[in-house]
């Protein structure tokens, strides 16, 4: 006999976007579960920087884009989740720094493109005394130009654990060639088929979301859906391992056409406390294309050139893939914003930036809300638990 467990919202995908979904409806009153095919923020999540911006890459040209316009404000709302003071409680989060920087060498272009850039966001972006250097840029031997930003960075590892220890009993390990969806006589996706082993049981629910980054394109096609498109634009990160490497937060604004930093630099420490500069940028982006021991290469000669005043012989370079996910809609056309799509019962969403996950939050909410789709407690998952394993998190690439 096969059991049948019913839900609310049935969510898959454990990086920072599923959780933040799985929170927010909870605290909303909906029965909801999430599944995950591997561990929690294995993906895209541990993979980002871990920056909470608000718009200067956007606006490099001087002029406030629609993409810039709308991150403008996520430093602040994070910051009150952070103070426990909004709509997520995230209290217990490891913010790695406060302020964000961006370096302009003494190119023609870099210049002009921060100058842009901080004209654009004029009361946000602010240019930094040289008394007021933090100690990495005061022994700076080459010319060059600090501003500081409303941006900060979290340890996204952090992060994790804060939004996943919520709710624990909610949250699943569920292997992506276990499962099948099924439809209803309106032809609307109202249950989840599970074959594992000995075990076959299925989840019933009133809604489905796919919130997996990279792993949506299997879920739609599996869900047999139609409209929605997702791609993928590949980077090839880069970090370094150093006992004597100084933090450093700081976009570095190059002096070719680009609108993209030259470098992202974020740092990290690894399971042993050693810090790590993670790096990204234009690096990383015009790197896909390399092997590993080209992308290292490229990456020593940048900081040499960048930075002539460190020495990098103590230290280890790696690197790794990964895909970040967006939705495709207009012929590739990159989504500005958080986007969802609606289909047969199923949201289909991307946050589209870490920072951007509350915005894809609050639009799936609203439209639930429009949809008249109500909170019901006669759901019945509590038994899940017997049949499916927890999802652990998983561990930053440098440990």
């Amino acid at each position: 006999m096969t059991s049948s467990y019913s839900t609310n919202i049935v969510i898959f995908g454990g990086g920072i976007a599923g959780l933040w979904l799985l929170n927010r409806l909870r605290d909303e009153g909906y029965q909801a579960i999430l599944l995950e095919s591997e561990q929690l923020g294995c993906g895209q999540t541990l993979a980002s920087q871990g920056i909470i911006h608000g718009g200067l890459k956007y606006a490099l040209n001087g002029a406030l884009s629609g993409a810039a316009n709308v991150i403008s404000d996520m430093p602040a709302r994070w910051r009150a989740c952070l103070a426990g003071e909004s709509d997520m409680d995230l209290r217990g989060c490891r913010v790695l720094s406060e302020h964000y920087y961006m370096w302009s060498d003494s190119g023609f272009r870099s210049k002009l493109k921060t100058f842009l850039g901080s004209k654009s966001l004029s009361g946000r972006v602010s240019a930094v005394d040289e008394k007021q250097y933090p100690d990495f840029f005061k022994l700076a031997t080459v010319e060059g130009t600090l501003y500081k930003l409303p941006d900060f960075v979290l340890d996204t590892a952090s992060l994790l654990q804060v939004l996943a220890g919520k709710q624990r009993e909610h949250i699943f390990r569920l292997a992506s060639e276990s499962y099948s969806f099924e439809r209803d006589d309106k032809n609307q996706v109202s249950a989840i088929a599970i074959a594992d082993g000995k075990k076959e049981f299925s989840i019933e629910a009133q809604r489905f979301i796919f919130s997996a980054g990279k792993g949506n394109k299997q879920l739609i096609n599996d869900a047999g859906l139609e409209n929605a498109k997702s791609q993928l634009r590949p980077l090839n990160m880069v970090y370094v391992k150093g006992k004597n490497l100084p933090k450093v937060f700081v976009h570095c604004i190059g002096d070719s056409f680009s609108l993209t930093p030259k470098l992202t630099i974020t740092s990290h420490e690894d399971v042993d406390g050693t810090t790590v500069w993670y790096l990204g940028g234009e690096l990383a982006e015009s790197g896909v294309a390399k092997d590993r021991e080209s992308q290292i290469k490229a990456a020593r000669s940048l900081l040499h050139n960048l930075f002539p005043w460190m020495d990098f012989e103590e230290t280890e370079f790696n690197c790794f893939t990964i895909d970040r996910a967006e939705a495709n809609i207009n012929n590739n056309y990159r989504p500005e914003d958080a986007f969802c799509i609606e289909e047969s019962n199923v949201f289909v969403a991307w946050p589209t930036k870490l920072t951007l996950t509350p915005n894809l939050a609050d639009k799936i909410i609203e439209r639930l809300s429009v949809s008249n789709l109500t909170p019901t407690p006669t759901a019945n998952h509590r038994g899940l638990s017997d049949v499916l394993e927890a999802a652990e998190i998983a561990t930053s690439r440098w440990d």
